[in-house]
């Protein structure tokens, strides 16, 4: 028996170096899947030698509680569509948001109870000897227990709420921003009022009302702060709460005496703040707007008119502009998702191909509704790794572009994020889709993007708009093109 709490580290210590290594992995589009398998590996060690635990309580339940997760987890990775992945992964990260900040309250309540028992004798175990046990209940949280757990249950409760509001959002049930006057002041009260409410519990004066008060302020001011975030903005969001679920766990790991559930937390938090800030550069925010500004809200001031009309084009026409181009860059939003037209894309991508036209796939940090959606569409189609180029690498190549192919994207090709300060997406970096020769946009209809503004390249006279669904739309390229051959 004594090699066992050994071999229980030693499979914790094991799980996390899968972690770690599982998310170097997924780095690269070539090694992510098996970087998943690595890391789903280490958490089935870690979630088993967990069971081995020498005071664990309750296996029945938590084998009971686990079979539930596991069930609903396969059965929504196998039925949720591509489209609906980034909802599913805000509700799933305020699944675990909300699991940390149950740790934390379950640890606040047995805090309390312990409290209130007469019967306090010193704990003479060598592994904490400074703590007290109590009538048979776990010893009491040291003061660094105590604050880390405060603290891990303010940030896990903020991001389950603000994953909750931000699935809301993804899924359409919600409108995409609400603002009231006096709702950043608001924010900065319930956050201070949450933070003074946690260091009373961290000093160990803790009850049921005031345990109570700490997580509905700290609810509060996850709904609030995610409410007013405009859906262009909502990339940012999401990697900022899995920062903050991951930082939630780790605190109530380190509570809980549990190695794995630190390292996994830290791993988590460290990469979901590299996200944010890659996010937040990508959108030109900064961390501090992330957090207590209004995102997608407009800089004030009357915004520009935009002259012109949309000019539509047949299959034909856009089919025979490409068929002649040098150079054609792909440019996939949403709308290729919703259509779910990757897989006719790149059938007409690889038949321009044959015919010598050089064509590549440009991808914006934030498309779609999640980092690397339109990454992963693609590579469910086939497209191979060095045909798609990311922003930074595609945008000095517009200029010399014959034919720019837009599909359903729609803010992150919108020039008034250059020219409008009015805009709510005024600085965001864009693809610079307005320089190519010729664009050809294929949309729906006339609608406005997911941040509810206008796009002046739809009206530019270089661009003309091929109305319809984006895969049938696909198809027609693909049959125009194929007529030229016979």
């Amino acid at each position: 028996m004594s090699l066992l709490p050994t071999l229980i580290k030693a499979c914790y210590f094991l799980a996390a170096l899968l972690f770690i290594l599982g998310l170097k992995r997924m780095s690269s589009p070539r090694t992510a899947r098996g970087g998943i398998v690595w890391a789903g590996v280490g958490m089935l060690l870690a979630v088993l030698a967990t069971f081995f635990l020498p005071d664990m309580h309750n296996r029945s339940l938590i084998v009971a509680a686990v079979l539930i997760g596991v069930s609903a987890a396969w059965w929504t990775g196998r039925r949720v569509a591509m489209t609906a992945m980034p909802q599913m992964v805000a509700l799933y990260n305020g699944m675990g948001g909300g699991a940390a900040a149950a740790i934390g309250a379950v640890e606040l309540i047995g805090y309390a109870r312990a409290l209130g028992l007469l019967h306090v004798v010193p704990d003479t175990s060598p592994l904490q000897p400074e703590s007290w046990a109590i009538n048979g209940l776990p010893p009491l949280l040291s003061p660094v227990e105590l604050s880390l757990g405060v603290l891990g249950a303010l940030i896990g409760t903020v991001s389950f709420s603000g994953s909750l509001v931000a699935f809301a959002k993804l899924q359409g049930w919600m409108d995409k921003r609400f603002v009231f006057p006096g709702q950043r002041v608001v924010n900065i009260l319930l956050l201070a009022a949450a933070v003074v409410v946690g260091v009373v519990l961290a000093s160990g004066h803790v009850s049921g009302p005031m345990i109570a008060l700490f997580f509905v302020l700290a609810l509060l001011f996850g709904l609030l702060m995610t409410l007013p975030i405009g859906g262009a903005d909502m990339p940012v969001v999401i990697s900022l709460y899995n920062a903050f679920t991951g930082l939630a766990v780790s605190f109530e790991g380190f509570v809980l005496g549990n190695e794995a559930m630190i390292i996994a937390g830290m791993v988590v938090g460290a990469a979901g703040t590299l996200l944010t800030q890659l996010m937040a550069k990508a959108m030109n925010r900064s961390i501090g707007n992330v957090l207590f500004g209004s995102f997608g809200a407009a800089a004030g001031g009357d915004a520009q008119t935009i002259d012109g009309a949309q000019k539509p084009v047949d299959a034909g026409d856009a089919a025979v502009m490409m068929a002649y181009a040098e150079r054609v860059v792909i440019v996939p939003g949403y709308g290729l998702a919703v259509a779910q037209a990757q897989h006719k894309v790149w059938e007409f991508a690889q038949l321009l191909i044959k015919r010598g036209v050089k064509v590549k796939f440009a991808i914006h940090p934030v498309a779609g509704r999640m980092p690397g959606h339109m990454n992963v569409l693609l590579a469910e189609a086939g497209v191979p790794y060095d045909l798609i180029a990311d922003m930074d690498e595609i945008n000095p190549e517009f200029p010399a572009t014959d034919v720019a192919l837009v599909i359903g994207a729609n803010d992150v090709v919108n020039p008034l994020a250059k020219t409008d300060p009015a805009s709510p997406i005024y600085g965001m970096p864009i693809l610079d889709v307005s320089a190519a020769k010729h664009v050809i946009v294929i949309k729906r209809g006339k609608g406005t993007g997911f941040a509810g503004i206008e796009n002046a390249l739809f009206y530019a006279d270089n661009t003309r708009m091929l109305y319809g669904d984006g895969q049938a739309a696909a198809g027609q390229l693909v049959n125009e093109l194929k007529s030229l051959d016979d």
